[in-house]
């Protein structure tokens, strides 16, 4: 439910509807909006992918990073992970139907950005 702010007859303001635990903007940044979080997801949005493959194609973030990365949206139920051989291991990691629907947003996102020329 959207806050809003009303005046009254002495010109009082009075906030309806407080937010008193985060908003349903707040808690989707929290799902989607950690370091490297969307990156992972836009490079799942395929096919699933091998660790090390997804680790090549995220340059900039430590092994670590996507380690975690990964198991935060895999306890949200955005990703599935795989294990597709137990020697040498191999585990691929690809999105779920609750992680797909997070594309469109991402896409949107990358849009504004792109056509605002944010660095």
């Amino acid at each position: 439910m959207e806050s809003s702010i009303e005046t009254d007859s002495k010109g009082r303001k009075k906030v309806l509807n407080v937010c008193l635990e985060p908003c349903a903007i707040e808690k989707g940044m929290r799902l989607i909006g950690g370091k490297w979080t969307s990156s992972i997801i836009y490079h799942l949005k395929d096919e699933p992918v091998r660790f090390n493959d997804l680790t090549r194609m995220l340059g900039g973030a430590s092994k670590k990073m996507i380690d975690q990365r990964l198991k935060e949206l895999e306890a949200n139920k955005m990703v599935l992970r795989t294990v597709i051989s137990t020697r040498p291991i191999a585990v691929t990691y690809e999105l779920t139907e609750f992680g797909r629907s997070a594309l469109g947003i991402l896409h949107d996102l990358r849009v504004w950005s792109e056509s605002n020329i944010l660095d």
